[in-house]
């Protein structure tokens, strides 16, 4: 097929930066019942968590989750192959293992050819089979603009289920991918990013976080969630106030594509970014002006990010030696500020 098309340019929004914004979904949320009454329900809506959480026989539990969104890239197989990895991250942000999934899609099939969607599909298929699952089926309607993404169900030991809110005083903080992926794909979409550093943002929007199922067997991780649409900073809230604690962010620390800097100038800001700033900055102090467009970034397919206890950080890096991974931030006793950035 030699169709060209910009799969961006039908659709409003891009990626996890689609996300309602923070204060809104709470708003929803509050409507949900959080009451539990069931002990078999390890992980519901009690919680920020990145998937839900059901005991089985032999102390397994099932993880599921569903993560779906609009084009954040113009080819059809990187849409499928970014969407799928960030679908699946949910099972590995919970120390889980994926075992299948199941493909959700909608397509504006007046405007879009049947073929183009087959490829997104192809995207889809190439990273289920990198992380060992089938993609097993799935739901498709027709849609005023491209939507993909997947549900996912794994497996994990009942002992190494890892949460977000759960983090302890003292455990310092890792991220496991650079930040600035929103700056990075909003000038993709406005045709000024150079195509070396839109390179380097799809490989980690492509590249699976299959350390957490590994991380999910260290007793050393108190905390552990993925950061993607809320940002950094936004995650990095989620953990904490869930948590009853707060925490110290060091700036030069934070990892980050290249360039990040240059593309704040040009304006490559996406929506996103100010809906986290709004619904979260009187929760942090210590924020420069220039430092907001970066740290809320809505992140698509971001790194995981981990609270590891300090005494017990040789284990830590031995697993993760590969990653060379460097603390950006502490886990501090709580705080009238949520978040402190030094």
């Amino acid at each position: 097929m030699n169709e060209k098309v910009k799969l961006t340019a039908f659709s409003k929004g891009a990626g996890c930066g689609c996300k309602l914004a923070p204060n809104i979904l709470q708003e929803l949320k509050s409507k949900l019942n959080k009451s539990n009454n069931s002990p078999k329900l390890l992980v519901g809506n009690e919680s920020n968590d990145d998937a839900a959480a059901f005991a089985i026989e032999n102390d397994n539990a099932i993880i599921s989750t569903t993560d779906f969104f609009t084009p954040i890239v113009d080819d059809p197989y990187d849409f499928g192959r970014i969407a799928a990895a960030n679908a699946i991250s949910d099972i590995y942000a919970m120390g889980g293992s994926p075992i299948m999934g199941l493909a959700i899609l909608g397509w504006p099939i007046e405007n879009l050819s049947i073929e183009i969607a087959n490829l997104v599909m192809d995207g889809a298929h190439a990273v289920c089979k990198e992380a060992g699952i089938h993609l097993a089926g799935g739901h498709s309607i027709n849609s005023l603009e491209p939507i993909f993404g997947l549900a996912v169900t794994g497996i994990a030991k009942q002992e190494n289920i890892k949460k977000n809110n759960t983090a302890r005083t003292g455990c310092k903080l890792f991220l496991t991918k650079p930040i600035g992926v929103g700056l990075i794909t909003t000038a993709h979409k406005k045709s000024l990013v150079n195509q070396k550093d839109f390179n380097e943002a799809l490989e980690v929007m492509t590249k699976l976080n299959d350390i957490g199922k590994s991380l999910g067997n260290l007793s050393a991780v108190s905390a552990m969630t993925d950061v993607t649409g809320f940002g950094l900073i936004g995650h990095l809230i989620e953990m904490c106030e869930g948590s009853d604690v707060s925490a110290k962010v060091e700036r030069r620390k934070v990892p980050r594509l290249s360039n990040c800097e240059k593309y704040i100038s040009l304006d490559c800001v996406p929506g996103g970014t100010f809906r986290n700033y709004e619904s979260y900055r009187s929760k942090v102090s210590g924020l420069k002006d220039e430092e907001k467009a970066l740290f809320f970034d809505p992140q698509t397919s971001g790194g995981l990010l981990v609270a590891v206890d300090q005494t017990k950080l040789n284990e830590f890096h031995q697993l993760t030696d590969n990653l060379k991974l460097e603390s950006f931030g502490e886990i501090t006793p709580k705080d009238n500020n949520v978040i402190t950035i030094i």
